[in-house]
Protein backbone atom coordinates (compact mmCIF):
# COMPACT_ATOMS: atom_id res chain seq x y z
CA UNK A 1 0.00 0.00 0.00
CA UNK A 2 1.57 2.95 -1.04
CA UNK A 3 1.05 7.05 0.59
CA UNK A 4 0.77 9.99 -1.66
CA UNK A 5 3.15 12.39 -0.54
CA UNK A 6 1.10 15.87 0.16
CA UNK A 7 2.45 19.03 -2.39
CA UNK A 8 4.66 21.49 -1.98
CA UNK A 9 3.00 24.72 -1.56
CA UNK A 10 5.16 27.37 -3.11
CA UNK A 11 3.81 31.34 -1.90
CA UNK A 12 4.43 33.94 -4.68
CA UNK A 13 3.72 37.74 -3.67
CA UNK A 14 3.09 40.49 -6.13
CA UNK A 15 3.74 44.02 -5.46
CA UNK A 16 1.20 44.95 -7.70
CA UNK A 17 -1.82 43.89 -8.87
CA UNK A 18 -1.30 44.85 -12.72
CA UNK A 19 -2.06 44.74 -15.38
CA UNK A 20 1.76 45.03 -16.77
CA UNK A 21 4.77 42.73 -17.50
CA UNK A 22 5.52 41.58 -14.17
CA UNK A 23 1.92 40.11 -13.47
CA UNK A 24 1.95 38.68 -16.65
CA UNK A 25 4.81 36.43 -15.96
CA UNK A 26 3.83 35.93 -11.85
CA UNK A 27 0.37 34.52 -13.60
CA UNK A 28 1.77 32.75 -16.59
CA UNK A 29 4.46 31.12 -13.85
CA UNK A 30 2.08 30.06 -10.97
CA UNK A 31 -0.09 28.19 -13.31
CA UNK A 32 3.06 26.89 -15.14
CA UNK A 33 3.98 25.52 -11.57
CA UNK A 34 0.31 24.38 -9.95
CA UNK A 35 1.29 21.22 -11.28
CA UNK A 36 1.89 17.51 -10.19
CA UNK A 37 3.71 17.69 -7.45
CA UNK A 38 3.56 21.49 -6.07
CA UNK A 39 0.77 23.59 -5.44
CA UNK A 40 0.91 27.96 -6.10
CA UNK A 41 -0.58 30.09 -4.14
CA UNK A 42 -0.62 33.98 -5.01
CA UNK A 43 -0.63 36.82 -2.07
CA UNK A 44 -1.33 40.06 -2.92
CA UNK A 45 -1.95 43.39 -1.39
CA UNK A 46 -4.59 44.25 -3.05
CA UNK A 47 -7.33 43.30 -5.79
CA UNK A 48 -6.79 43.83 -9.21
CA UNK A 49 -6.35 42.82 -12.87
CA UNK A 50 -3.57 39.96 -11.07
CA UNK A 51 -6.32 37.98 -9.08
CA UNK A 52 -8.28 38.00 -11.52
CA UNK A 53 -6.41 36.54 -14.40
CA UNK A 54 -4.32 33.98 -12.04
CA UNK A 55 -8.29 32.51 -10.90
CA UNK A 56 -8.99 32.27 -14.18
CA UNK A 57 -5.68 29.96 -14.88
CA UNK A 58 -7.06 28.14 -11.37
CA UNK A 59 -4.21 29.73 -8.92
CA UNK A 60 -5.31 30.38 -5.35
CA UNK A 61 -4.93 33.93 -4.45
CA UNK A 62 -5.05 35.48 -0.98
CA UNK A 63 -5.72 39.15 -0.33
CA UNK A 64 -3.57 40.45 2.45
CA UNK A 65 -3.93 43.97 2.55
CA UNK A 66 -1.18 46.32 3.55
CA UNK A 67 -1.65 49.48 5.34
CA UNK A 68 1.69 51.40 5.73
CA UNK A 69 5.45 50.77 6.03
CA UNK A 70 6.23 47.42 8.72
CA UNK A 71 2.71 46.89 9.25
CA UNK A 72 2.45 44.17 11.97
CA UNK A 73 -1.34 43.04 11.11
CA UNK A 74 -0.14 41.47 7.81
CA UNK A 75 3.28 39.92 9.01
CA UNK A 76 0.98 37.78 11.29
CA UNK A 77 -1.98 37.30 8.65
CA UNK A 78 0.88 35.98 6.58
CA UNK A 79 2.72 34.14 9.39
CA UNK A 80 -0.74 32.26 9.66
CA UNK A 81 -0.99 31.62 6.20
CA UNK A 82 2.25 29.73 5.82
CA UNK A 83 1.58 27.47 9.01
CA UNK A 84 -2.29 26.99 7.79
CA UNK A 85 -1.17 26.24 4.30
CA UNK A 86 2.13 24.76 5.32
CA UNK A 87 4.22 27.09 2.65
CA UNK A 88 7.75 25.61 2.02
CA UNK A 89 9.06 28.92 0.12
CA UNK A 90 8.24 32.08 -0.54
CA UNK A 91 9.15 33.69 -4.18
CA UNK A 92 8.38 37.59 -4.27
CA UNK A 93 8.42 40.02 -7.23
CA UNK A 94 9.79 43.28 -7.28
CA UNK A 95 10.99 45.64 -3.74
CA UNK A 96 7.91 45.83 -1.64
CA UNK A 97 6.93 42.01 -1.85
CA UNK A 98 10.42 41.27 -2.22
CA UNK A 99 11.46 43.63 1.21
CA UNK A 100 8.10 42.00 3.02
CA UNK A 101 8.22 38.52 2.03
CA UNK A 102 12.01 38.37 3.24
CA UNK A 103 11.09 39.22 6.24
CA UNK A 104 8.37 36.97 6.99
CA UNK A 105 10.21 34.02 5.48
CA UNK A 106 13.28 34.56 7.85
CA UNK A 107 10.52 34.45 10.44
CA UNK A 108 8.88 31.09 9.61
CA UNK A 109 12.30 29.59 8.49
CA UNK A 110 11.85 28.96 4.86
CA UNK A 111 13.44 29.81 1.78
CA UNK A 112 13.31 33.06 -0.32
CA UNK A 113 13.34 33.36 -3.77
CA UNK A 114 12.81 37.42 -5.29
CA UNK A 115 12.83 38.05 -8.71
CA UNK A 116 13.61 41.96 -9.70
CA UNK A 117 11.54 42.64 -13.11
CA UNK A 118 12.97 45.83 -13.93
CA UNK A 119 14.93 49.46 -12.29
CA UNK A 120 12.14 51.29 -10.89
CA UNK A 121 13.88 53.82 -9.39
CA UNK A 122 14.69 51.56 -6.26
CA UNK A 123 17.98 52.29 -6.31
CA UNK A 124 17.46 55.71 -5.66
CA UNK A 125 17.19 55.54 -2.08
CA UNK A 126 19.85 55.01 0.21
CA UNK A 127 18.08 52.54 2.57
CA UNK A 128 16.62 50.64 -0.42
CA UNK A 129 20.18 49.72 -1.79
CA UNK A 130 20.45 48.94 2.01
CA UNK A 131 17.36 47.06 2.35
CA UNK A 132 18.55 44.95 -1.12
CA UNK A 133 22.41 44.74 0.28
CA UNK A 134 20.83 42.51 3.02
CA UNK A 135 18.45 40.69 1.69
CA UNK A 136 20.89 39.34 -0.83
CA UNK A 137 23.07 37.62 2.09
CA UNK A 138 20.51 35.19 3.09
CA UNK A 139 17.85 34.66 -0.05
CA UNK A 140 18.55 34.14 -3.83
CA UNK A 141 17.80 36.94 -6.52
CA UNK A 142 16.43 36.53 -9.73
CA UNK A 143 16.77 39.40 -12.74
CA UNK A 144 15.17 38.89 -15.51
CA UNK A 145 18.20 39.86 -17.80
CA UNK A 146 21.67 39.95 -17.77
CA UNK A 147 21.92 43.97 -18.26
CA UNK A 148 19.46 44.16 -15.18
CA UNK A 149 21.81 41.79 -13.61
CA UNK A 150 24.76 43.92 -13.98
CA UNK A 151 22.73 47.44 -13.05
CA UNK A 152 21.87 45.95 -9.87
CA UNK A 153 25.63 44.72 -9.17
CA UNK A 154 26.51 48.13 -10.13
CA UNK A 155 24.28 49.88 -8.68
CA UNK A 156 23.05 48.33 -5.50
CA UNK A 157 26.06 46.65 -4.77
CA UNK A 158 25.38 43.46 -4.83
CA UNK A 159 27.71 40.18 -5.55
CA UNK A 160 27.40 38.88 -8.93
CA UNK A 161 27.33 35.24 -7.26
CA UNK A 162 24.56 36.01 -5.67
CA UNK A 163 22.11 37.05 -8.50
CA UNK A 164 20.67 34.33 -11.04
CA UNK A 165 19.73 35.55 -14.24
CA UNK A 166 16.21 33.67 -15.71
CA UNK A 167 14.48 35.29 -18.57
CA UNK A 168 10.78 35.81 -18.89
CA UNK A 169 8.76 33.43 -21.21
CA UNK A 170 5.51 33.58 -23.45
CA UNK A 171 3.36 31.36 -24.52
CA UNK A 172 1.89 32.06 -28.55
CA UNK A 173 -1.54 32.66 -28.93
CA UNK A 174 -3.31 30.76 -31.17
CA UNK A 175 -3.54 32.35 -34.55
CA UNK A 176 -5.72 34.54 -35.34
CA UNK A 177 -8.04 34.03 -38.69
CA UNK A 178 -7.80 36.54 -41.33
CA UNK A 179 -12.10 37.14 -40.90
CA UNK A 180 -11.20 37.91 -37.41
CA UNK A 181 -8.43 40.91 -38.55
CA UNK A 182 -10.81 42.05 -41.19
CA UNK A 183 -13.13 42.25 -38.35
CA UNK A 184 -10.50 44.69 -36.50
CA UNK A 185 -9.22 46.49 -38.75
CA UNK A 186 -12.81 47.91 -39.45
CA UNK A 187 -13.49 48.54 -36.11
CA UNK A 188 -10.54 50.48 -35.66
CA UNK A 189 -11.34 52.65 -39.14
CA UNK A 190 -7.93 51.13 -40.90
CA UNK A 191 -8.62 50.86 -44.50
CA UNK A 192 -7.27 47.98 -46.12
CA UNK A 193 -3.75 48.44 -47.80
CA UNK A 194 -3.09 50.62 -44.76
CA UNK A 195 0.18 49.89 -42.85
CA UNK A 196 -0.16 48.84 -39.25
CA UNK A 197 2.30 50.05 -36.89
CA UNK A 198 1.31 49.20 -33.00
CA UNK A 199 3.11 49.44 -29.83
CA UNK A 200 1.55 47.70 -26.57
CA UNK A 201 2.36 49.42 -22.75
CA UNK A 202 0.96 51.85 -20.16
CA UNK A 203 1.13 55.19 -21.38
CA UNK A 204 3.66 56.74 -18.49
CA UNK A 205 6.87 58.93 -19.65
CA UNK A 206 9.25 55.56 -19.04
CA UNK A 207 7.79 53.93 -22.08
CA UNK A 208 8.93 56.94 -24.47
CA UNK A 209 5.48 56.95 -26.75
CA UNK A 210 5.64 60.89 -27.12
CA UNK A 211 9.36 59.98 -29.07
CA UNK A 212 7.35 57.62 -31.27
CA UNK A 213 4.81 59.89 -32.21
CA UNK A 214 7.41 62.73 -33.19
CA UNK A 215 9.18 59.55 -35.15
CA UNK A 216 5.25 59.28 -37.09
CA UNK A 217 5.80 62.87 -38.64
CA UNK A 218 8.65 61.47 -40.57
CA UNK A 219 7.32 58.27 -41.61
CA UNK A 220 4.36 59.65 -42.82
CA UNK A 221 6.10 61.51 -44.93
CA UNK A 222 7.60 58.34 -46.74
CA UNK A 223 4.78 56.02 -46.12
CA UNK A 224 1.37 58.19 -46.05
CA UNK A 225 -1.03 55.42 -45.50
CA UNK A 226 0.47 54.29 -42.00
CA UNK A 227 -1.42 54.31 -38.71
CA UNK A 228 -0.01 53.68 -35.31
CA UNK A 229 -2.41 52.04 -32.50
CA UNK A 230 -1.20 51.90 -29.27
CA UNK A 231 -2.77 49.78 -26.68
CA UNK A 232 -2.53 50.81 -23.13
CA UNK A 233 -3.73 53.58 -20.44
CA UNK A 234 -2.17 55.79 -18.07
CA UNK A 235 -1.37 59.51 -17.41
CA UNK A 236 -0.45 60.56 -20.67
CA UNK A 237 -3.75 60.05 -22.26
CA UNK A 238 -4.14 63.10 -22.70
CA UNK A 239 -0.70 64.58 -23.32
CA UNK A 240 -0.92 62.31 -26.63
CA UNK A 241 -3.67 62.94 -28.20
CA UNK A 242 -2.32 66.76 -27.84
CA UNK A 243 0.49 66.02 -29.07
CA UNK A 244 -0.68 63.94 -32.01
CA UNK A 245 -2.73 66.83 -32.68
CA UNK A 246 -0.03 69.35 -32.42
CA UNK A 247 1.85 67.86 -35.02
CA UNK A 248 -1.08 67.46 -37.50
CA UNK A 249 -1.40 63.78 -37.11
CA UNK A 250 -4.44 62.73 -35.39
CA UNK A 251 -5.87 60.98 -38.50
CA UNK A 252 -3.48 58.62 -38.05
CA UNK A 253 -3.45 57.44 -34.58
CA UNK A 254 -5.12 55.11 -32.29
CA UNK A 255 -4.88 55.27 -28.56
CA UNK A 256 -7.21 52.20 -27.68
CA UNK A 257 -6.55 52.39 -23.97
CA UNK A 258 -6.51 48.82 -22.22
CA UNK A 259 -7.18 46.03 -24.35
CA UNK A 260 -8.08 42.19 -23.47
CA UNK A 261 -7.31 41.41 -27.27
CA UNK A 262 -3.87 41.84 -27.45
CA UNK A 263 -3.35 38.91 -30.52
CA UNK A 264 -5.35 40.25 -32.16
CA UNK A 265 -4.05 43.45 -32.11
CA UNK A 266 -0.99 42.22 -32.94
CA UNK A 267 -2.13 40.23 -36.10
CA UNK A 268 -3.21 43.20 -37.38
CA UNK A 269 0.19 44.94 -37.02
CA UNK A 270 2.95 45.28 -40.20
CA UNK A 271 5.41 46.30 -37.74
CA UNK A 272 5.62 46.45 -33.67
CA UNK A 273 7.80 49.29 -32.35
CA UNK A 274 8.84 49.50 -28.69
CA UNK A 275 10.04 53.31 -27.73
CA UNK A 276 10.94 52.65 -23.75
CA UNK A 277 13.28 54.69 -21.85
CA UNK A 278 14.01 51.45 -19.74
CA UNK A 279 12.72 47.89 -19.43
CA UNK A 280 14.00 44.74 -17.58
CA UNK A 281 12.69 41.64 -20.66
CA UNK A 282 9.74 43.30 -22.14
CA UNK A 283 6.72 41.11 -21.98
CA UNK A 284 4.84 43.19 -24.74
CA UNK A 285 7.92 42.85 -27.36
CA UNK A 286 8.38 38.81 -26.50
CA UNK A 287 4.77 38.70 -27.58
CA UNK A 288 4.98 40.65 -30.48
CA UNK A 289 7.67 38.21 -31.35
CA UNK A 290 6.19 35.08 -30.56
CA UNK A 291 3.48 36.24 -33.16
CA UNK A 292 6.24 36.45 -35.73
CA UNK A 293 5.90 40.25 -36.03
CA UNK A 294 9.04 42.23 -36.31
CA UNK A 295 10.05 44.40 -34.24
CA UNK A 296 11.98 48.10 -34.03
CA UNK A 297 13.01 48.37 -30.18
CA UNK A 298 15.02 50.90 -28.21
CA UNK A 299 18.56 49.52 -26.90
CA UNK A 300 17.73 49.48 -23.18
CA UNK A 301 17.17 46.85 -20.36
CA UNK A 302 17.42 43.63 -21.74
CA UNK A 303 15.80 44.21 -25.63
CA UNK A 304 19.61 44.04 -27.41
CA UNK A 305 19.44 40.28 -25.79
CA UNK A 306 15.79 39.16 -26.88
CA UNK A 307 16.01 41.45 -30.44
CA UNK A 308 19.75 41.16 -31.60
CA UNK A 309 20.24 43.90 -33.50
CA UNK A 310 19.75 42.88 -37.41
CA UNK A 311 18.44 38.96 -36.01
CA UNK A 312 14.29 39.94 -35.44
CA UNK A 313 14.56 43.53 -35.79
CA UNK A 314 16.22 46.97 -35.40
CA UNK A 315 17.49 48.36 -32.41
CA UNK A 316 17.89 52.43 -32.29
CA UNK A 317 18.95 54.71 -28.97
CA UNK A 318 16.08 56.06 -26.37
CA UNK A 319 14.45 59.29 -26.48
CA UNK A 320 15.81 59.52 -30.53
CA UNK A 321 12.79 60.09 -32.62
CA UNK A 322 14.82 60.38 -35.60
CA UNK A 323 16.57 57.15 -35.44
CA UNK A 324 13.29 55.78 -34.55
CA UNK A 325 11.56 56.49 -37.80
CA UNK A 326 15.10 55.89 -39.91
CA UNK A 327 14.63 52.46 -38.78
CA UNK A 328 10.65 52.23 -39.62
CA UNK A 329 11.30 53.64 -43.26
CA UNK A 330 14.18 51.47 -43.83
CA UNK A 331 12.24 48.42 -42.58
CA UNK A 332 8.97 49.43 -44.29
CA UNK A 333 10.70 49.77 -48.00
CA UNK A 334 11.96 46.16 -47.46
CA UNK A 335 9.50 43.10 -47.49
CA UNK A 336 12.03 40.53 -47.25
CA UNK A 337 13.43 41.82 -44.27
CA UNK A 338 10.10 42.14 -42.58
CA UNK A 339 9.11 38.57 -43.47
CA UNK A 340 12.83 37.77 -42.18
CA UNK A 341 13.11 39.19 -38.86
CA UNK A 342 9.59 38.52 -37.88
CA UNK A 343 9.80 34.70 -38.80
CA UNK A 344 13.50 34.75 -36.91
CA UNK A 345 11.54 36.72 -33.69
CA UNK A 346 8.96 33.51 -34.01
CA UNK A 347 12.13 31.20 -33.54
CA UNK A 348 14.00 32.83 -31.35
CA UNK A 349 11.19 32.94 -28.48
CA UNK A 350 9.84 29.44 -29.19
CA UNK A 351 13.43 27.75 -28.66
CA UNK A 352 14.55 30.74 -26.00
CA UNK A 353 12.05 32.19 -24.20
CA UNK A 354 9.26 30.16 -23.97
CA UNK A 355 6.59 29.99 -20.67
CA UNK A 356 8.14 26.36 -20.52
CA UNK A 357 11.33 27.06 -20.65
CA UNK A 358 11.18 29.97 -17.55
CA UNK A 359 9.18 27.18 -15.12
CA UNK A 360 11.97 24.78 -16.16
CA UNK A 361 14.59 27.02 -15.04
CA UNK A 362 12.41 28.35 -11.83
CA UNK A 363 11.78 24.57 -11.02
CA UNK A 364 15.72 24.18 -10.73
CA UNK A 365 16.13 26.99 -8.74
CA UNK A 366 13.02 25.69 -6.41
Amino acid sequence: MSTQLPKQTILHLSTTSGPGGAERVISSLSASLNTEGRRVMVGLFRPGWLQTECERLGVETIIMPLSGPLHLGWFLNCLRLIRRERVALIHAHEFSAIVYGWIVSRLARIPFIGTIHGKNYFWEKARRRAAYRIIARTATLVAVSEDLKRFVVERIGIPADRIKVIYNGVTPSPPVNDAEVERCRVELGIQAGDIVLGSVGSLYPVKGHTFLLDAMQAVLERFPNTVLIIAGRGELEVPLKDQAKSLGIEQNIRLLGMRQDIPRLLALMDVFVLPSLSEGLSMALLEAMAAGKPVVATRVGGNPELVQQGHAGLLVPSQDAGGLADALIVLLGDPITLRRFGEAGAERVRKDFSTDHMAEQYRRLY
